[in-house]
């Protein structure tokens, strides 16, 4: 069964069924579905509203049948500088995925960490919980440890905190704490809840200090904590709780 306007109640957006089928997040199978990689009971689908019965329909992503229901994983990864967040790569560089190579079922990054930077990285095949964390208007903050070249002057942190306007407009305001000051290095822990390409490289650069080390140690209730760099760990019940929770509690 598959219609593109007509919408019973088993149907769902095809990018939606998808991510529920832990395939990818919903933004990364409309990219699928975009490049014609997506079929629905045999004929390759595009169309970005096409509606369908994950329960009846036969949907194949590049060649390989998906299955409607499956148990939901979640797993927090200490990501090491050197790899990308991403399944694969267009340059062959390593990924993140070579760390989860114990896990059976096919999981997937939750937003972005860039190749040089480390730490937290959520991955799971619930699309649903993936598209929680990653919208803009459920604000999850996120939390980084920065090491700093020189040291700002506190009118120059205030434009963070603030807002400061880049290149495709002003950032939210961001919650600045100074950890330690060396004689050539800062560290300072900020947090944020945008996830723009490389933000906060770019808002340091700003106000005219660049990035050493950058190191995400929370996303929503996810703490790093004490995760060695490469490992990986489950989400306990309480932690998926509050991610999936988080959006409700904002709004309230």
């Amino acid at each position: 069964m598959l219609k593109s306007k007509q919408i019973t109640s088993n149907m769902v957006r095809l990018h939606k069924a998808m991510a529920d089928a832990g395939v990818a997040s919903r933004r990364e199978a409309e990219e699928l579905i975009r490049e014609g990689l997506v079929t629905v009971n045999g004929k390759v689908i595009t169309d970005l509203g096409t509606q369908v019965d994950p329960e009846h329909c036969h949907i194949k992503v590049r060649g390989k049948l998906i299955q409607s229901q499956q148990k939901k994983v979640y797993l927090a990864l200490n990501k090491p500088a050197g790899y990308v967040t991403t399944l694969k790569d267009p340059q062959n560089r390593p990924t993140i995925m070579e760390f989860t190579r114990g896990i059976k079922a096919r999981v997937f990054p939750v937003g972005r960490l860039d190749y040089n930077s480390e730490g937290l990285i959520i991955l799971t095949n619930d699309g649903e919980l993936a598209n929680e964390i990653m919208h803009p208007s459920h604000h999850m903050p996120k939390t980084y440890l920065v090491k700093l070249k020189g040291k700002p002057a506190p009118s120059k942190l205030e434009k963070l905190q603030r807002g400061i306007r880049l290149i495709e407009g002003p950032t939210a305001p961001a919650l600045i704490r100074k950890v330690r000051s060396l004689p050539a290095n800062t560290f300072l822990e900020i947090t944020i809840h945008e996830g723009r390409k490389r933000q906060i490289r770019r808002m340091f650069e700003k106000i005219g200090h660049s990035v050493l080390k950058l190191k995400r140690i929370r996303i929503g209730p996810v703490y790093l904590g004490d995760l060695p760099l490469g490992k990986f760990r489950r989400l306990d019940p309480s932690e998926i709780k509050l991610l999936k929770t988080w959006g409700v509690k904002e709004k309230n």
